[in-house]
């Protein structure tokens, strides 16, 4: 497997949130990503402009953000460009986000 070239890059972000608003704290999270999903986002074709995290059942999901698929995904699988996904948080962080709400 390939280094990536700036480890300290993040695969996409949110400028606009970060001009508008004050950002108090910063938390970094996995996604549970389908396939197609994983090429797209190191291919840069990420978008969370108009995203938002919305916390369910104690778990947090990502509802409105862009993953454009490629033009050599696969035929046989739909892709939902805008589907809702689950975010990967410790139970630690998860409990704070829920405590700030």
């Amino acid at each position: 497997m390939a280094k990536p070239e700036n480890p300290e890059r993040g695969i996409a972000e949110n400028r606009r949130a970060r001009h508008d608003y004050f950002i108090e704290e910063r938390l970094e999270a996995g996604l549970v990503l389908e396939g197609w999903e994983v090429k797209a986002m190191r291919a840069g074709r990420a978008q969370v402009a108009e995203s938002y995290v919305y916390i369910r059942n104690n778990e947090a999901f990502l509802i409105g953000a862009h993953i454009a698929p490629l033009k050599t995904a696969s035929t046989h699988k739909v892709a939902d460009p805008v589907r809702t996904r689950k975010l990967l948080l410790n139970r630690s962080e998860l409990d704070h986000l829920i405590g700030a709400v």
